[in-house]
């Protein structure tokens, strides 16, 4: 845990994200270290090329009709308003 000596502005939603995560008695900056540090526990390529080209692609397609779904229930949500 370092200590703090310096301040950063930050936004609102940013404030709220960092209280969201905070655990008892850990100050602002013990949870933004925190973060940082799960962060950087792998590297970019860690887990590349664990699945097979069928999981993959399965995956993909799930992705795929997820987001169809939620641009579908937005339309509908936008067509009911007006």
């Amino acid at each position: 845990m370092g200590v703090a000596n310096e301040q950063i502005r930050v936004s609102e939603t940013v404030k709220r994200e960092i209280e969201r995560r905070r655990r008892e008695g850990e100050s602002y900056n013990d949870v933004l270290e925190r973060i940082l540090d799960e962060e950087d526990a792998g590297d970019f390529d860690d887990g590349f090329g664990r699945w097979s080209d069928e999981e993959a692609e399965r995956v993909r397609e799930g992705r795929r009709t997820s987001k169809e779904k939620r641009k579908r229930r937005m339309r509908e949500r936008a067509e009911d308003a007006v």
